[in-house]
């Protein structure tokens, strides 16, 4: 008998900060949730999204794999700046801001 899986989605992203200075990259199976934690960081948080205010999402991707994910995830994550620019252009020619979108 054949198991059926259920449908997940996880979504390897890029945030920046208000002036587009700064890139991050993640991985995340509820996008929308993760979001408001990187908007709402703990009081004090060291992570580095809370650093440097890296809070925009600019760039996403969507899979039903997460050993997929994240190895799209590492291999962003090894771009050059330049590499990750050409990627969000494609995707966001404008970088506009896409937290309300999702």
């Amino acid at each position: 008998m054949n198991k059926i899986q259920a449908q997940h989605n996880y979504f390897v992203y890029i945030l920046t900060n208000k002036n587009k200075t700064v890139l991050y990259t993640g991985v995340t199976n509820n996008l929308k949730e993760r979001l408001y934690f990187h908007s709402n960081p703990e009081p004090y948080s060291k992570a580095f999204t809370a650093k440097y205010k890296a809070i925009y999402l600019i760039y996403y991707e969507l899979f039903t794999n997460i050993d997929t994910a994240i190895q799209r995830e590492k291999q962003i994550k090894g771009y050059s700046r330049k590499k990750k620019e050409l990627l969000i252009n494609k995707f966001n020619p404008y970088w506009k801001f896409l937290n309300n979108e999702i």
